[in-house]
């Protein structure tokens, strides 16, 4: 029991990471996504001062695509007590451009999310060397 509470106050003292723009989501995400030969489909939850509170794996899905519901991304995002949220996604091809797809789930998120008063604040397109950012690229 002791070690366990030990543990537990070693973890919490910890800082989390903080996002201050997309290079430091790329870094952050690029272990998981950029080797990945199938797309998957992340969310960040964030506090009110942009710390990292947890990483959600949404959706895994095929070659050139990954199915996104509203709904388990705002499950993940109420569930972890989100102020608010960063999508990002891989893109095996090694291509970060964003498709018409992406924009148009990216569009959605952004209307159910402020409906659930939970922005979003970036989508992130990842590759094994680069990224593309949908606020950097006015999409968002």
């Amino acid at each position: 029991m002791y070690v366990c509470d030990l543990t537990k106050r070693e973890y919490r003292s910890k800082p989390h990471p903080s996002i201050t723009g997309p290079a430091d989501v790329f870094h952050l995400v690029k272990r998981r996504l950029a080797a990945r030969t199938q797309e998957h489909f992340l969310i960040l939850l964030l506090d009110a001062r942009h710390a990292v509170l947890g990483i959600e794996t949404i959706s895994v899905g095929t070659l050139n695509a990954s199915i996104v519901h509203p709904r388990e991304v705002f499950r993940a995002a109420i569930l972890g007590n989100a102020a608010s949220l960063i999508l990002c996604h891989n893109h095996p091809s090694g291509d970060p451009t964003p498709s018409d797809d992406d924009v148009a789930i990216t569009r959605r998120l952004v209307q159910v999310g402020e409906l659930h008063g939970i922005p979003i604040l970036d989508h992130i397109v990842v590759t094994r060397k680069t990224f593309a950012s949908f606020r950097e690229r006015g999409l968002l």
